[in-house]
């Protein structure tokens, strides 16, 4: 039964992900004073795409075609291997964490594939960015997962997740906090959020991801922005999943899981709404500060 529970996180996941970007402009609508769009608008705008047709350029190939459904299965493969706190990921075997960054990575490959495939100058320019940036935010990922997995004495997500209980955070709360820290900006690089990119921007030159994505358009474009969804849902699922919020019920577990990636969604749009983003040439120093902390984490775990 605790199997088939499993699955209830993932499938949550598949269909709630697109609120996330919604509850990050809402929370950034409300501090500037405005309306704001509704929170369930990447819906709309998920729909209003698939609905299109796509248009190739003559110079691409199926690289270029093939970059979002191949940046989205991945992104869907890794949410598998993505614990809700006690409840176990669908899937969960020792040494999955390295499958999830795996994944992650080969999305990101088939992205900037895909970008480099049109002969655009300016998707050039984003895929040389993200690639670079990719460099600092790989290590850190895996360098905190391997602490959080060190601390708790586990091999698999799902069991280190279900092992940090109030008494491991009493016991290990440096390490872990150090390793949570990461993640939170590592979730903030992977997903091209303030500081490190602005996602409203349209200026072609400033832009990171949004600009490797410019020749993409129909039912492609909808892959993308749902694969970007699932990307957020799952970086705030790492984030809230080694915090002693566990209760022992699975159903209030849910419940607490969903308000706690909300919760992040919220912190998301704070950051958003109070810091500008940082330069360009700053951002390696910030990711090298996340990789910094994930690496003291692990040394301090095996102390």
């Amino acid at each position: 039964m605790n199997h088939w529970f499993s699955f209830i996180p993932f499938v949550a996941g598949l269909l709630l992900a697109p609120v996330l970007p919604g509850l990050i402009n809402r929370v950034k609508a409300v501090v500037a004073g405005r309306k704001g769009p509704p929170i369930f608008q990447l819906y709309r705008d998920l729909r209003v795409y698939i609905s299109k047709g796509a248009v190739y350029s003559t110079t691409t190939s199926w690289v270029f075609r093939a970059g979002p459904m191949a940046g989205a299965g991945a992104v869907v493969c890794a949410l598998a291997l993505t614990p809700a706190g006690r409840i176990s990921a669908p899937v969960s075997f020792e040494g999955d964490f390295l499958l999830l960054v795996g994944l992650l990575a080969f999305a990101r490959m088939f992205t900037v594939l895909a970008a480099l495939d049109t002969g655009s100058s300016f998707e050039g320019m984003g895929a040389s960015r993200e690639a670079m940036f990719a460099v600092f935010v790989e290590p850190g990922l895996l360098l905190a997962l391997a602490a959080c997995l060190r601390v708790t004495g586990s091999a698999s997500l799902s069991m280190a997740s279900g092992m940090a209980t109030p008494d491991c955070w009493i016991g290990h709360g440096g390490p872990l906090t150090l390793a949570t820290g990461a993640l939170v900006i590592v979730l903030l690089a992977e997903n091209s959020r303030v500081p490190v990119d602005d996602p409203a921007t349209h200026l072609e030159l400033t832009m990171i991801h949004e600009v490797m994505v410019l020749d993409h358009g129909g039912p492609d474009f909808a892959l993308i922005q749902y694969g970007a969804a699932l990307k957020l849902w799952l970086g705030s699922a790492l984030v809230v999943a080694f915090l002693p919020w566990h209760t022992g019920n699975l159903l209030l577990d849910m419940g607490v899981f969903l308000l706690a990636v909300a919760g992040v969604a919220v912190v998301v749009g704070m950051v958003e709404s109070t810091q500008a983003r940082m330069r360009m040439t700053r951002v390696p120093h910030l990711l090298l500060g996340a990789a910094a902390l994930a690496l003291l984490a692990l040394i301090v775990s095996a102390v």
